[in-house]
């Protein structure tokens, strides 16, 4: 592709390359260059890529796209945000696929991934379409499975994958968005048909500083989507609805005033009941996912169908027809014991409480919890979780989640500053193994353990390693 093509409507301030100069290929990994490519230089948090132009250019670099002039004789194209650009780039440089698809954003702090693996099933049941999912647990191109390493991908490599889903004959994308994918630009050039807000709470803030920055971040999906979904219920998004530039549905399962509305719920421990209402009209729902916060969820998938121009009932009756996501209140099998073991992704303040007062609901003995907080992460949350888990658990056991490379010791003495608020008994068992054999030799006849944090993750990062560890085969080993 020509130069002059790659940079189609990207501001320039300064080059020194001919526009006609034809690029292989755009790499913002200097060890990813080969002769002829295009090196991005991206200012980021840990390193600076402008420190590797050198190295760009001994791979074959013809030039380099960077914020500050480079030194050296490589030929230069100087603009004012590297990031932005990035994602101008690959979509120049796929042809902008997204545009050629209907893309539909889910941000929030909980409940992103449950929202889009079951509006991907609406979808594939009502529209007969084949959907593509981008997202925490994995990607998806229709029922092929592409692994993933962060909720968004950069910029770049999400056009790439773009392309592959339209090359694979999807229609639809539905994809997770966070905030640090908003605030860096990763998904600039993106027209989203339909955008939702499921909640917002304390995460993140090591790199949002404030709960009022993190919320900002979020609130710029709906100045470039086309209608959203707001969950009113929480002040936050509620505050948001302001903001919004597109046409909005507001949802309610509190008894708010609200366009799409849940009333009669009814929560059990293998599904929850309720009945939506819009504009009038009226119809049962019914999710085989346990948990309060499974009727909000719901009725984001729901909202973000009648944006699509799906009728409420049939929205409805393929929710029902819906299966649940690993990690996310998953009850995993234990035969021949009178307990329930949960597993479930709960890993901040908002989510821990929903998941232990949600099994509260339903629990006919003891709620036993396992949890910890991640290492090199807000540590401000960690003493919030402390005083949660031990107030909404019969015996909690406090142990770790991923340290990385903090001391799993100091990570656990911050949570419990909130758990010695409680009066109440608690448990620490650093091990997670351990923990969970714990868990299982003190749960009696109709109690429920919930191992809250790691979810649908297959290892714990101790250090900068990742060990195997899936809780599915720790339960096994214990029964």
């Amino acid at each position: 592709m020509k130069l002059s093509e790659l940079l189609s409507d990207i501001p320039v301030l300064e080059m020194t390359v001919s526009p006609e100069t034809e690029i292989t290929g755009v790499s913002y990994d200097s060890r990813r260059v080969m002769p002829g490519h295009l090196f991005v230089a991206i200012t980021g948090y840990a390193s600076d890529g402008h420190q590797f132009i050198p190295m760009a250019a001994e791979n074959g670099a013809s030039c380099v796209l960077c914020e500050r002039k480079p030194e050296g004789e490589l030929p230069y194209i100087l603009l004012p945000n590297a990031r932005k650009a990035l994602a101008a780039l690959g979509a120049n440089w796929y042809g902008h696929p997204a545009e050629k698809m209907t893309i539909l954003g889910v941000t929030g702090t909980n409940g992103k991934t449950t929202v889009t693996y079951l509006l991907k099933s609406v979808l594939e049941q009502v529209l007969g379409a084949r959907v593509g999912l981008i997202g925490t647990i994995q990607n998806m191109i229709g029922d092929q499975i592409i692994p993933t390493e962060r909720t968004t991908p950069e910029s770049f490599a999400l056009q790439g994958l773009f392309a592959q889903m339209k090359a694979a004959g999807c229609s639809h994308v539905v994809m997770e968005v966070s905030s640090h994918a908003l605030a860096l630009h990763r998904v600039d050039c993106i027209p989203f048909a339909v955008g939702a807000f499921t909640n917002l709470t304390e995460d993140h803030l090591d790199f949002h500083k404030t709960m009022e920055s993190y919320r900002q971040a979020k609130a710029m999906l709906f100045r470039r989507c086309g209608f959203s979904v707001f969950n009113i219920d929480d002040e936050m998004v509620a505050k948001t609805v302001k903001e919004a530039a597109c046409w909005e549905l507001t949802s309610s399962a509190a008894g708010r005033q609200a366009d799409l509305t849940a009333s009669e719920i009814v929560l059990r421990p293998d599904h929850v009941t309720f009945t939506a209402c819009y504009k009038g009209e009226s119809c049962p729902v019914r999710l085989g996912i346990p948990g309060g916060f499974t009727v909000y969820n719901a009725l984001t998938v729901l909202g973000m169908a009648i944006g699509l121009g799906i009728a409420l009932p049939a929205a409805a009756a393929a929710l029902a027809n819906a299966r649940g996501v690993k990690g996310r209140m998953e009850v995993v099998p234990t035969p021949g014991k009178e307990y329930t073991v949960i597993i479930d992704y709960a890993h901040t303040p908002d989510a821990l409480e929903n998941v232990l007062c949600s099994v509260r609901g339903f629990c006919k003995g003891r709620v036993i919890s396992v949890f910890g907080c991640g290492g090199d992460r807000d540590p401000n949350k960690r003493p919030i979780m402390g005083r949660l888990g031990v107030k909404l658990s019969d015996l909690a056991i406090i142990t770790s989640d991923n340290p990385r490379t903090e001391d799993p010791d100091k990570i656990i003495a911050d949570i419990l500053k909130g758990a010695k608020e409680i009066d109440k008994p608690c448990l620490v068992v650093e091990n997670r193994r351990e923990a969970i054999a714990r868990a299982m030799r003190e749960a009696q006849k109709d109690d429920i353990i919930v191992l809250c944090g790691k979810g649908h993750e297959t290892y714990q990062i101790l250090g900068t390693e990742k060990t195997h560890l899936d809780e599915r085969e720790e339960i096994a080993k214990n029964l």
